[in-house]
C-alpha cells in the first residue's frame, strides 16, 4: 500500500506495511456518552489485520445482511522505529507521521461475539490515507467525518480520553511496536450508518482528507 509521507516539507513515498493495526476502543469522551459507556480505566486495544487495508479512493465494500455498518473518523498514528516498553514522555519520539483511518465497523457483530476481530476486520474494512505527515502536534488536531458532504462527526483530539502519547507507551508495553505499525486511536461522537453509494470523507487538520466510496460487497 502506497501512501505519500510528508517530512519538514519534502514528499517521500512509503510502503506501508504494517504488522498490525492496533485499534483503540472509546477513546473520546463524547463517544462514549453516546454509547452509553462509562469513561475506561486504561485503554481499550483490539487488532485489525492488515488485509483489512483500502488506500484513499478505493471502495468501501458493505457486507449483507447487516443493518448498522458504521464509519469511524479516526486519527492513525503510524510508527516509526521498532520499539518495545516506551515511556510516554520519549512516545512521540517513535512517530513516523499521522495519517486519517476510517476504522469500519458492524456494530451486529461487535454485540453478537463480545470481541471485535469479526466486526472490524473485514476486507476494506481499514482505509487508511491519503498521506502519513510528520512533525504534527497530536494533542489538538481537528478531526471532522463528512458522508456524501454533510458533516456527521466533528470534535477535536483534545477530547482523546487518553492521548497519542498514552497510548504509544500503554500499547508498546503490551506488545513491540514495529515500524509501520498503525495505532488507531479512537473515534469523536457521531459514528453512522453507510450504505451504497454514499461518499465518506475523515478529514484531519494538517492530515488532508481521506475520501472513500462504498459499495454492497460482492
Amino acid at each position: 500500500m502506497l501512501v505519500p509521507v510528508v517530512r519538514s516539507g519534502s514528499t517521500d513515498v512509503l510502503d506501508l506495511v504494517p504488522s498490525k493495526i492496533i485499534g483503540i476502543g472509546v477513546n473520546y469522551r463524547a463517544h462514549a456518552v453516546e454509547m452509553g459507556k462509562g469513561l475506561p480505566e486504561e485503554p481499550l486495544m483490539f487488532l485489525k489485520p492488515r488485509s483489512a487495508l483500502l488506500p484513499d479512493g478505493g471502495a468501501i465494500e458493505r457486507p449483507l445482511p447487516y443493518d448498522q455498518v458504521h464509519f469511524e473518523g479516526e486519527l492513525g498514528v503510524v510508527i516509526g522505529q521498532r520499539v518495545k516498553r516506551v515511556s510516554r514522555e520519549q512516545a512521540l519520539d517513535v512517530v513516523l507521521g499521522y495519517t486519517c483511518v476510517n476504522d469500519v465497523s458492524v456494530r451486529e457483530l461487535q454485540k453478537k461475539d463480545g470481541q471485535w476481530a469479526r466486526a472490524k476486520g473485514f476486507d476494506t474494512f481499514c482505509p487508511l490515507g491519503p498521506r502519513i505527515v510528520g512533525g504534527l502536534d497530536p494533542r489538538n488536531l481537528r478531526i471532522q467525518t463528512r458522508v456524501n458532504g454533510a458533516i456527521r462527526q466533528d470534535s477535536t483530539t483534545a477530547d482523546l480520553i487518553f492521548d497519542v502519547a498514552t497510548l504509544i507507551a500503554f500499547c508498546s508495553e503490551h506488545m513491540t511496536l514495529e515500524f509501520g505499525d498503525v495505532i488507531s486511536t479512537g473515534t469523536p461522537a457521531g459514528v453512522g450508518n453507510m450504505a451504497p453509494g454514499d461518499t465518506v470523507e475523515i478529514e484531519i487538520e494538517g492530515v488532508g482528507v481521506l475520501r472513500n466510496t462504498v459499495i454492497a460487497r460482492p
